[in-house]
């Protein structure tokens, strides 16, 4: 069992450099490459992770503006569709308000034409009466005239 000991500290011994020069190895390669490496790719994630970031972040304020712009446009087309109506019902009020003055126009004309024609029925029956009677006068004068014939109408016939 000796043998095996000083035989395990002879390849102990002769390991030693060996396992120096490793951690040697590993502490040089950590600080010249593995260090600078881990720094780029970190620098590269929050790179990325910050470009999507802003992507997303660019993403949400281009919706926002185009929900602002859809609700001005919807609100556009709202007073477009009320100025619209207004417009019709403004069309349609002096439609009637022409309509109304034509109606009141007629109206109008219509009773003075009906006054008109009274006027000028009462003014015929007027006329008639003062024919009637002055042919009532005269056929009376004829018919009581002295020296008139009872029998001679002088010609005319009733």
């Amino acid at each position: 069992m000796g043998q095996i000991t000083s035989q395990l500290g002879q390849l102990f011994a002769q390991t030693i450099p060996t396992v120096v020069f490793v951690f040697f190895l590993l502490v040089v390669l950590n600080r010249l490459f593995f260090k600078p490496l881990s720094q780029t790719l970190d620098a590269r994630a929050k790179a990325t992770s910050g470009a999507l970031e802003e992507a997303l972040a660019q993403a949400t304020a281009a919706e926002e503006k185009s929900r602002q712009y859809e609700q001005a446009l919807q609100k556009a087309r709202q007073g477009i569709y009320r100025l619209r109506e207004e417009a019709r019902r403004d069309a349609l009020g002096e439609r009637e308000r022409s309509i109304q003055q034509a109606r009141s126009e007629a109206e109008a004309s219509l009773e003075e034409a009906q006054l008109a024609l009274n006027e000028e029925v009462a003014k015929s029956k007027m006329d008639l009466r003062s024919a009637v009677e002055s042919l009532a006068m005269e056929i009376t004068e004829m018919l009581l005239a002295p020296g008139s014939d009872q029998g001679d109408r002088g010609g005319v016939q009733a």
